[in-house]
């Protein structure tokens, strides 16, 4: 193990002095002013009512549109340019042939599948984790059952397929309307949450944006339960996550029937690449109940929307191409496309584990077999002091989010089977990935620097770069 617990004495700090933040997090209700961390100030601009406006109308058409050039003009996105400059009213023309919000069928799946990752989250035996306290004082409480609800997903799945109960590769051919269904849903979702968020918030983390439009898409309740069910652990990890691999499985059906019952080499590494990188998330569920998505994020368009429609579409994009577009790899290919793509996955999941321990540890324990190096900072939370150990050693001194490149790079070697083939489409989630890793970098940083204040100026000192060292 490059990171592991050590039984020896404390290891020291970088500099010893506390660092303290001259800023105080406080709880805001949605009546108080505008809460400045809801979105926070990332790399790209327009985070304002004008730019959650035009995502709002861009991304749940978008999510069909991608759909449409991958089904009806076999994934070449200049085709599709072509048509629409060619013809300013193609996408008014073409609209009733698209799939629309009013198949049963498709209404069937999606209910029925989120009720079933509902009872699993009640049923599943599960340990409760305590997450990070709050500026209010609440502690977060989840049941730990992640794994075992998406291994019994799986095997589900696989059972129903067997059993004839219902031909999965239906996902395939339903897919367009499945994603009109929903982008109906979660918009309805979403609103639900305004109101809930208003009238009744869960707990005191809850606050306003400054408007209507921009409480919408960037939520009102920080950690929303609705019958007991967490809000956010359900649309982002239970159905969201859980979809990715129940899509791409499903496509991977699809691809099956299409060959004569065997499953071309490239669709073997993408489902195989993807479904280990979803397995490492719910391996690593409660850590991710500690990230920004949970603990800044608040449940609303941005969040909730995107996790019921934006990762059933965009993140199962490349696999929805190969399905019926992939070409033919040889074994060479195949081989150096599966063994970097495990490779970029470990590196990932090294990253999150190196940190995880020292924390865990705080700071008693060896990475790449040495005692690691770290900054202690302070800072005020509900009227608190509190402290927090800034890593340096490891992954963690190569820049600040070194897990984003080997995230980026694992996303692109599982699109690869693609080859040249088509270009935009079957690689538009890398791109759409490096594009929120850097705007979340940012976000990031500015974040830290008013939670810690000098402390974080002292740790962007001995590591500068946020992810790619001598480039940003």
């Amino acid at each position: 193990m490059v990171a592991s617990r050590r039984s020896s004495s404390r290891s020291r700090p970088v500099k010893d002095k506390p660092k303290t933040s001259p800023s105080k997090s406080s709880s805001k209700s949605p009546k108080q002013t505008k809460a400045d961390w809801s979105s926070g100030a990332g790399f790209l601009p327009g985070r304002e009512t004008v730019g959650p406006l035009a995502l709002m109308f861009a991304t749940p058409l978008f999510s069909i549109v991608l759909w449409y050039v991958s089904s009806v003009l076999n994934g070449d996105f200049m085709a599709f340019i072509n048509l629409m400059s060619s013809n300013p009213l193609f996408l008014y023309e073409i609209w009733p042939s698209w799939s629309g919000p009013s198949s049963y069928e498709s209404w069937s799946l999606i209910l029925t599948f989120m009720s079933f990752q509902l009872a699993l989250m009640k049923l599943v035996p599960g340990k409760p984790f305590y997450a990070t306290m709050t500026p209010s004082g609440h502690v977060p409480v989840y049941k730990a059952n992640g794994m075992s609800c998406y291994i019994i997903t799986l095997l589900s799945l696989a059972y129903i397929d067997a059993a004839d109960i219902y031909d999965i590769a239906r996902v395939y051919t339903n897919f367009g309307h499945i994603l009109s269904c929903l982008n109906v849903f979660a918009l309805l979702f979403c609103g639900m949450l305004y109101v809930k968020g208003r009238v009744a918030p869960s707990t005191k983390d809850s606050g306003t944006n400054g408007g209507v439009v921009l409480d919408y898409y960037w939520g009102l309740d920080l950690y929303p339960r609705i019958f007991g069910w967490d809000v956010k652990q359900f649309t982002n990890c239970r159905c969201g996550m859980m979809f990715w691999s129940v899509g791409e499985i499903c496509f991977a059906k699809h691809s099956m029937n299409l060959n004569g019952g065997h499953l071309p080499l490239g669709m073997w590494i993408n489902v195989v690449l993807q479904l280990v990188y979803v397995f490492k998330f719910f391996h690593w569920e409660m850590g991710y109940m500690c990230s920004m998505d949970i603990q800044v994020d608040r449940a609303g368009y941005y969040l909730c929307w995107g996790c019921l429609v934006w990762v059933p579409s965009i993140y199962t994009s490349h696999t929805f191409y190969l399905a019926t577009n992939g070409p033919e790899l040889t074994d060479v290919q195949g081989l150096v496309i599966f063994v970097m793509g495990m490779a970029m996955i470990w590196m990932n999941y090294d990253c999150d584990w190196q940190r995880f321990i020292f924390r865990q540890t705080k700071g008693d324990c060896t990475i790449l077999m040495k005692e690691p190096k770290f900054i202690k900072a302070t800072y005020t939370s509900g009227g608190v002091q509190k402290e927090s150990l800034l890593l340096l050693s490891g992954w963690w001194g190569f820049s600040k989010h070194a897990g984003y490149n080997f995230e980026i790079l694992a996303s692109f070697f599982w699109s690869a089977p693609a080859l040249a083939s088509g270009l935009v489409c079957p690689y538009f989630y890398v791109i759409f990935l490096t594009i929120l890793l850097v705007d979340r970098s940012f976000r990031d940083d500015n974040k830290c620097k008013a939670k810690y204040g000098k402390a974080w100026d002292e740790y962007s000192e001995h590591t500068p770069y946020k992810i790619i060292p001598g480039i940003l």
